[in-house]
């Protein structure tokens, strides 16, 4: 099966979800109209996409239930501007639904966020409509350049150095 998350920078939500049991977690763009865009363009905000990671999970391993949970627990889901240092709508958070079921699971666990926290979550639910592979100096990122993916870490605000 395969489900779609952006949660700003796809570079540093990717290895999170292979320590749970996705079998494939590639890097993409989501949500704009242009067909095929460039990262430096939806970078720069051009195309209407979000960075996004398409995953190719088996749900006997792990359930659409638990990869929403990770996806939630890796993302500031109450920033509208992006996340952490990366600003600007394609950096912004949503869940792209491909069934009904997943629709309405996303929409149960924001809405159990909102209530835990007391206030409004800004990941946007749209129904999914196109996935496109970013070029592959992307894919597999923290494998291919671990020092700068560290570095990206830390400077973007999602590890807190001790």
């Amino acid at each position: 099966m395969k489900a779609y998350f952006a949660g700003g920078c796809f570079w540093c939500i990717t290895p999170i979800f292979k320590m749970y049991g996705v079998d494939k977690v590639i890097c993409g763009y989501c949500g704009g109209d242009e067909v095929n865009p460039s990262y430096e363009d939806v970078k720069v905000q051009k195309t209407g996409h979000r960075e996004t990671i398409m995953l190719e999970y088996d749900p006997k391993v792990v359930s659409y239930e638990q990869l929403l949970e990770i996806y939630l627990e890796n993302i500031d889901p109450f920033d509208s501007e992006g996340q952490y240092i990366d600003k600007g709508f394609s950096y912004t958070t949503a869940i792209y639904y491909t069934t009904e079921e997943e629709k309405t699971l996303s929409l149960e666990k924001i809405g159990q966020l909102e209530k835990e926290h007391g206030k409004k979550a800004e990941i946007k639910i749209e129904q999914f409509k196109s996935f496109y592979e970013a070029e592959e100096y992307h894919q597999d990122y923290y494998l291919k350049n671990p020092e700068e993916f560290q570095k990206e870490l830390e400077t973007s605000g999602r590890k807190i150095l001790q």
